[in-house]
């Protein structure tokens, strides 16, 4: 069937839905028929009688099928739209909804118009036809809304089923996993309403073919009895299986709910053998692969930034790499060699975490990320992966921050110094042997170490270069260092040493540093800076001057 359904679908495009709808209802006339049929051997009617009351119905039938085709046509236009190619988000969505309702909206719209155009009418016209007494119709009514029951119940499950194609083709299409906001008929409202039903035409049925007439009397009591069958005796199974059937799907369900906000030691209880039983085993299966995945995610943040990490996994990575223009800072402790002299490989270990746990946050708070840990010494960059336009003056912030603080608290019992470059890189995952790392290289990362190699030289916590320092979108207060010869380069290279405010405590600030270039900081720690410092102004106290200009602006001394 699912095959058949298929290759309609694929071979009739758009007209499909309209196709299924108008060949489906045609099996409300063999049910009309069916019907009339059944009520003429209660009566023992005439042959001539029964078939002019069935050509009444097969012809109200037809009225009543056009009716609800004009309507359901209308409802479907969307859903031929997009199977015939108008697949944008918005058509995709719509479709969807159009599909997935399109069942319910036939029996909760159109059920009306068989209930008083056809069932009512019929029963009129076996009163006068069959010559019965008017107390015949209300048993003759109850009839046909049990043949029409039946009828409600084959159209909405067949056109359940006949739209799984199209709906298959329209969930490939979707932008993101839909949410169900309303529910259509509930599963456990399907199994309590279909199943007595089925015995009660079960009844009627056998008892109308094994019946010699009886009339009213006869059909009456038939229809009480099979009511009373199906809803005293057969409706406790119905229940029991309906809470056989609905219990483990409803453990799926709460589970899938715990799993989606993150609990993955949830589990599922296998209750049964059967197919909900394996169904459940291979559900927890799952879950124990995705707790799996998740502490490896877990273990995997904790070894790489997790913004790079978020990139990595994202549609935009591309593992071949690229050029990219970046500004790095480099961060090495003074004196590591002499401090960790004698120490136990704990201690050294225990400290210098005690340092970067420091220095990390501040650099995640400024944008920024840790592109690698070199023993002592550690390399941040910013504007790779994520392009910043901003990258300069982040990392100048950031490299401000770290060395002002570190150096007052000194976590670890360190000091260290720290260099800005800014410079084209080469940004990518480099590695071998399924062993690869994100990361940058490129002489820009070479001369950043040797910038902060010279604040030994200079005696200064921070120095940037001149390719950083012309970047810089706001002004900043630097003290110029001339052209100093460095290590490995034959030109004598700029170098400024940005002037690091008093450390003031955030506590004394009173501001928010959740961004730091949101709002100006001094230091990136919260005090608010000038019109365009990027740090703000230096205290009046013989560490720095504001400039007359515009408040809080500071100088650049030799331009």
């Amino acid at each position: 069937m699912k095959g058949t359904l298929t290759w309609m679908y694929r071979k009739l495009g758009p007209r499909y839905p309209a196709a299924f709808v108008t060949l489906e209802l045609q099996s409300a006339f063999l049910i009309a028929i069916g019907a009339v049929a059944l009520i003429g051997f209660y009566y023992d009617a005439d042959s001539s009688d029964v078939l002019e009351v069935m050509a009444i119905a097969v012809l109200l039938t037809a009225v009543a099928i056009g009716i609800v085709l004009v309507r359901m046509f209308r409802r479907i236009r969307p859903l031929a739209r997009w199977i015939a190619g108008e697949r944008g988000p918005a058509e995709t969505q719509q479709a969807w909804r159009v599909a997935v309702g399109l069942p319910l909206e036939l029996i909760r719209r159109d059920l009306g118009f068989p209930v008083f155009g056809v069932a009512a009418p019929v029963s009129v016209a076996a009163v006068l036809l069959y010559d019965l007494s008017w107390l015949a119709f209300v048993p003759l009514v109850i009839g046909g809304l049990i043949a029409l029951g039946y009828s409600a119940i084959l159209h909405y499950l067949a056109l359940e089923l006949a739209l799984r194609p199209v709906l298959f083709d329209i969930n490939e299409s979707l932008a993101s996993p839909v949410r169900i906001e309303r529910r259509s008929i509930p599963l456990r409202t399907k199994l309590l309403g279909s199943l007595p039903l089925i015995n009660v035409i079960t009844g009627v049925t056998v008892a109308a073919l094994t019946a010699e007439g009886g009339g009213i009397q006869v059909l009456s009591l038939n229809v009480l009895i099979a009511l009373t069958v199906a809803f005293a005796v057969s409706f406790e199974l119905t229940v029991l299986l309906g809470r056989s059937i609905l219990r483990p799907i409803e453990d799926l369900e709460a589970a899938t709910e715990r799993i989606r906000q993150g609990r993955f030691d949830e589990h599922v209880p296998v209750t049964t053998a059967d197919e909900f039983g394996e169904l459940s085993s291979a559900f927890n299966q799952m879950v124990d692969g995705l707790a799996e995945r998740e502490r490896l995610r877990e273990a995997f943040g904790a070894y790489m930034d997790e913004e790079v990490a978020s990139h990595i996994i994202s549609e935009d990575y591309d593992p071949a790499g690229h050029e990219v223009e970046v500004s790095l800072v480099f961060c090495d402790i003074k004196g590591f060699t002499e401090q960790s002299a004698g120490a136990s490989a704990g201690e050294i270990v225990s400290r210098l975490n005690e340092l970067f746990e420091c220095v990390v946050p501040i650099i995640t708070r400024h944008r920024g990320h840790v592109d690698k840990f070199i023993g002592d010494g550690l390399l941040a960059v910013w504007g790779a992966p994520e392009r910043q336009e901003d990258h300069a003056d982040r990392a100048v912030q950031c490299a401000v921050e770290i060395a002002r603080t570190v150096n007052s608290r000194r976590p670890g019992g360190f000091e260290i110094g720290v260099g800005v470059n800014t410079g084209t890189v080469v940004a990518g995952s480099i590695g071998g042997a399924g062993r690869l790392s994100f990361s940058v290289i490129g002489d820009a990362v070479n001369l950043c170490s040797r910038v902060e190699a010279t604040t030994r030289e200079t005696g200064d916590d921070v120095l940037i270069t001149e390719a950083t320092r012309s970047q810089l979108s706001e002004t900043l207060e630097v003290e110029p260092r001339g052209e100093i010869e460095i290590r490995g380069y034959e030109r004598r290279i700029p170098l400024y040493a940005p002037v690091i405010p008093e450390v003031v405590t955030p506590g004394e600030l009173g501001h928010d540093v959740a961004d730091p270039l949101g709002i100006p900081t001094v230091g990136g720690i919260g005090k608010p800076a000038g019109a365009g410092d990027g740090l703000g102004q230096r205290p009046a106290d013989g560490l720095g001057r504001p400039s007359s200009g515009y408040p809080g602006r500071s100088t650049l001394p030799g331009g």
